[in-house]
């Protein structure tokens, strides 16, 4: 069923208690207070009170120096804004070195037919990235059918234990990879009712986001560029007003080729950035990583602090009281 968790779409079974919800949370023991639709329940209560569909709930607990900068994505927090893939790197070492310089907290994997003994010493991509230390986003690369994104999430649920949290991505075109529409709206739609938290890759549009934002997606993820590009943000007016108009994360997908894009797209106001072939398609995947990781928190404290107002003319920086 469905529920507002501090805000945001959240997930979670048919007559959880509020004890269960908090131990999803990772905050169980901890010292909080819970609002349920606008009226404070008692902590001895939390065992016996169940959730129902449409529930608003607030967990609020103290902290010092005022509200921590995390991105939150389906009630989870995150200390990175930084996603990453785990495609096209030269071997599995060289992926899990560059993930672990990233600081990536969430990385997507694709999901594809194992190993049946053609290739014996093919390690397996969890092996290496556990997802006891990382957030698996399963997600659906190279489906060009609604159908197919459908069963691939369902087969990745299944693989997974349970997981909900997945990428959805439907192409419509082999050469630029732009994403179906028609397809997303469908295969989102379908996803979100079976009790999946829906990361959505779509394109620039704000009209498309909002509409799959209302549909109940926990993330809108608009290209910059067509994936693999590298061609950097495109067109920032637009991903300006998805993000203006959006009250779920939106997560720049697709088009990031250095340093400096990523930090362009936080300095917009993103939420966060996913990347791949930016990284692993560098001369050297590994500094490139820790690169994006330090862009991406550099362009997420530029748009904290806010920049100065551009001016035509001069400004000097020096007083003229006391010139000599």
């Amino acid at each position: 069923m469905k529920i507002q968790l501090n805000g945001e779409n959240f997930s979670c079974d048919d007559k959880t208690t509020l004890e269960q919800l908090i131990k999803q949370m990772g905050l169980f023991g901890k010292r909080i207070a819970i609002e349920l639709n606008e009226e404070i329940k008692p902590a001895d209560q939390f065992n016996t009170i169940q959730l129902k569909e449409g529930d608003t709930v607030e967990v609020v607990q103290a902290i010092g120096g005022g509200q921590p900068d995390d991105l939150v994505v389906a009630g989870q927090s995150f200390s990175s804004r930084l996603l990453v893939g785990t495609g096209k790197y030269k071997d599995m070492a060289e992926t899990q070195t560059a993930i672990e310089m990233s600081g990536a907290e969430i990385v997507t994997v694709a999901i594809r037919r194992t190993n049946i003994g053609q290739n014996p010493g093919e390690p397996n991509l969890l092996d290496v990235i556990s997802p006891d230390k990382y957030t698996i986003l399963p997600n659906t690369a190279g489906c060009y059918t609604a159908k197919d994104a459908l069963r691939t999430c369902r087969l990745a649920r299944e693989l997974l234990g349970g997981h909900k949290l997945v990428k959805l991505e439907v192409l419509g075109d082999e050469k630029t990879l732009f994403p179906d529409i028609t397809a997303t709206l469908e295969s989102a739609d379908i996803l979100v009712k079976e009790g999946f938290d829906v990361m959505v890759y779509t394109n620039d549009d704000p009209i498309i986001a909002k509409r799959l934002e209302e549909m109940g997606c926990v993330a809108v993820m608009p290209l910059a560029a067509p994936i693999g590009s590298g061609l950097g943000i495109r067109n920032p007016y637009n991903i300006l007003t998805i993000i203006e108009n959006a009250k779920v994360p939106i997560i720049v997908d697709a088009g990031v080729g250095t340093a400096s894009d990523a930090a362009i797209g936080m300095e917009l106001g993103c939420d966060g950035i996913l990347m791949n072939t930016a990284i692993a398609h560098a001369n050297n995947p590994v500094l490139m990583a820790s690169s994006m990781k330090k862009a991406v928190q550099a362009g997420r404290e530029a748009f904290l602090a806010g920049r100065m107002p551009r001016r035509r003319y001069a400004s000097a920086s020096s007083p003229l009281d006391g010139l000599i």
